[in-house]
């Protein structure tokens, strides 16, 4: 018998042992994947506030939005959970690259034998 937090239809985040979800984000008119980051709470909470995407940065140990320094931030359209509600899909606008390096997508190398090869 499946879980009520599987099937049913109250938001009831299931968090990781450090607090965290794992959130996906792509571009809602491409599909296209931008990135991978990681949403506490606080962040969830933030995010469906305001609209835009906000982070947990395991590296920084803080919230952060998206785009904060870079104004690069990920304007959320739509927002959808999976069926054991331990991960985000957020369905995104984004406002430029959405990667660090400035990159449109932070998945813009594939694997080939053991090295990197630019994604066009």
């Amino acid at each position: 018998m499946a879980d009520q937090r599987d099937t049913g239809l109250t938001l009831d985040p299931k968090f990781d042992a450090n607090g965290l979800l794992t959130a996906i984000a792509t571009d809602r008119v491409s599909g296209d994947l931008l990135m991978v980051a990681h949403m506490n709470a606080e962040a969830l909470e933030a995010t469906r506030t305001t609209g835009e995407a906000h982070f947990w940065s395991r590296g920084r140990g803080r919230l952060w939005k998206k785009g904060e320094s870079s104004n690069h931030v990920l304007r959320v359209m739509e927002m959808r959970i999976d069926c054991d509600q331990d991960a985000l899909w957020l369905i995104c606008d984004p406002a430029g690259p959405a990667c660090h390096t400035g990159a449109r997508s932070c998945f813009f190398r594939r694997i080939e034998g053991d090295g990197l090869v630019p994604v066009a």
